[in-house]
């Protein structure tokens, strides 16, 4: 049975452990795709948001991005504030301290 992209998408984003994020273009990578977007859209179907960590996973320039199908959210913020990321206005501070490949 052939694996779903969505299926996919959460088993990339499952690895990125507390206090680390990864990008859309950081996931869709792992795939071997340049489907930026559909990781996106995938994150947005997510249901089981304790599972899939979703709220880990941020736009390139560093804003939070959406979560739960909202815009934005200070839920999110929140999540990642908790595991140690600094956020302010919306945007990770220094998005590149939290960035890490090795654990893909």
């Amino acid at each position: 049975m052939a694996v779903s992209f969505q299926e996919r998408v959460y088993a990339v984003v499952k690895k990125i452990p507390p206090g680390k994020v990864a990008t859309y273009k950081i996931v869709a990578k792992k795939l071997r795709c340049k489907a930026y977007r559909a990781v996106g859209m995938a994150l947005r179907a997510n249901k089981n948001f304790i599972t899939i960590p979703c709220h880990r996973v941020v736009c390139s320039d560093g804003r939070v991005g959406g979560y739960k199908g909202k815009e934005k959210s200070r839920e999110k913020e929140e999540l990642l504030r908790e595991e140690g990321v600094v956020v302010k206005d919306g945007k990770i501070a220094n998005v590149k301290d939290y960035l890490r490949g090795d654990y893909f």
